[in-house]
Formats: structure tokens, C-alpha cells, sequence
């Protein structure tokens, strides 16, 4: 797939445009599944002002979303994190997880065990590698499925009461990371309801009623029951990628 998401933030005074290409790879590959690149463009007259890594801007920009959604929804004294899969996307969720939350225990489990070990042995801290999803999210406070799962992988019977998943895989309408005990029997916040709606299998296929944006939260129009089970499901808006890719521009000009 070829995708092209264009957004303009008056706010921000950025327009981009990210061009993400998108490949499933049958077999594990040293290229990830996205490549991006996000041109960034003068409001004013639209003049091109700089090309940026997208991957990069795509990597951190959607774990500091979840990170968001985990302030605001995962249970208080949460000890547990638990991420399935071993991608870039597990790389940066790690590094903002571990930097903004306190836990005592971090599990991994992939697919392919090698990669699950690779994770282990690069990243900063303790990572307790698992055998199964099963053994890595059980009794976990705060689960983070960012896998290439076409059929779920993830279960409401393995799911402690009150927990909080972000599940940012499986962003085709028929693809799915959970299950439908668990979609309905959790509380489902969403990015944006027409993406989840139209994108998201996870949300389409389980049938699950969505109860709010994450911006409804952070507006404070709607309220956001940590003390229930919560799923956020993260598909991506290309506001993100502006605001990110403006961030980073900013940052590089005040440096130069």
C-alpha cells in the first residue's frame, strides 16, 4: 500500500503531507513493514521547508499517543506493562513507557522468540521475555499490541479486571490483535471514531461500541473510568504527524 495523509494545523501553522508505504512481509525482513517520509510546508505560500524522516516521526509519535491514553486510563499503582511484538513500534513504546511510568516488572513476547531476545538485550532496562502471549499478559496492568496479527492474539480471559491495552496493530478492516470478549467487555476509546470505524477490524468486526475519542478526554467532555477495563485503539491521524514533524522543525531552527 501507498498512503498519502495530508493535514494542516492553524494552531501549529503547519501543513504536511506523509507518504507511508505499507508491506506485509511473509517472512521476518530487515525492512520494516512502514517506511515514511513527511514533507513539511510554509502555510503561507507552500513553499517546501523540509522533507523528515516519517518513520521516525511515525515511531514516537504514536507511542507518545498511547503513552497519553495510559496516563489518562491504565489503574492507579500499575506495576505490570506487557507489550506483544518486537517491531519498531515496541522499541518506541518501551523508551516513553519506561520514562514516564514506574514499573516493577516489563514482559515481551513475539512471534518469532529471536526477536522477542533481540528486544530484551538492546533496550535500557530488565525485559523479562515470555513463551506465550498468555504467560506475558497475564496479571499485566498495562498491555501494548503493536504486532503484524491478522487474527487476534490477545483475550478477554487472559485479561486481569481493569487493566488498560493499547492496541495499535491490525489497522485493516479485516485484520484483528483482540478478541471479541475483549473488545466487548472493555471500555473502547479510539484516535478517531470515523478511522475506527472504517479501519480498525478490531472495532468492525467485534462490533464493539466505542465510547469515546481520546480528545473527548482530554477536553474533559468525557470521563475516563481508569478504574474499568479500557482499550485505546490507535490507527494514526496525519494531525500527529504535523505537529510532530513542526516540533522537530522548530527544534532543528533554534539549534541552526
Amino acid at each position: 500500500y501507498l498512503g498519502v495523509m495530508p493535514a494542516y494545523s492553524a494552531a501549529d501553522d503547519a501543513l504536511t503531507t506523509k507518504l507511508v508505504t505499507f508491506y506485509e512481509h511473509l517472512k521476518d525482513s530487515s525492512v520494516p513493514s512502514h517506511q515514511a517520509t513527511v514533507l513539511l510546508f510554509d502555510p503561507s505560500n507552500g513553499t517546501l521547508k523540509a522533507v523528515l524522516d516519517g518513520s521516525v516521526i511515525t515511531a514516537k509519535r504514536t507511542a507518545a499517543v498511547s503513552a497519553i491514553a495510559t496516563k489518562l486510563l491504565m489503574p492507579p499503582f500499575a506495576e505490570v506493562l506487557c507489550i506483544l511484538g518486537a517491531g519498531v513500534q515496541a522499541y518506541s513504546h518501551y523508551d516513553i513507557f519506561t520514562e514516564l511510568f514506574t514499573f516493577k516488572e516489563v514482559r515481551i513476547w513475539n512471534r518469532t522468540k529471536e526477536r522477542a531476545v533481540q528486544f530484551a538485550s538492546a533496550v535500557s532496562g530488565p525485559v523479562r521475555v515470555c513463551a506465550s502471549a498468555q504467560e506475558a499478559v497475564t496479571g499485566a496492568d498495562v498491555i501494548v499490541t503493536v504486532t503484524m496479527a491478522t487474527a487476534p492474539i490477545l483475550f478477554g480471559d487472559w485479561v486481569k479486571p481493569g487493566a488498560h491495552i493499547n492496541a495499535v496493530g491490525a489497522s485493516r478492516p479485516d485484520w484483528r490483535e483482540l478478541d471479541d470478549e475483549l473488545m466487548k467487555n472493555s471500555v473502547l476509546f479510539v484516535d478517531s471514531r470515523d478511522a475506527a470505524l472504517t479501519e480498525s477490524g478490531d472495532v468492525i468486526l467485534s462490533g464493539a461500541e466505542i465510547f469515546a475519542e481520546l480528545g473527548e478526554v482530554l477536553k474533559g467532555t468525557k470521563p475516563a473510568l481508569p478504574e474499568k477495563t479500557t482499550v485505546f485503539k490507535s490507527l494514526g491521524m496525519a494531525v500527529e504527524d504535523t505537529v510532530a514533524a513542526k516540533f522537530v522543525y522548530d527544534a532543528w531552527s533554534a539549534g541552526n
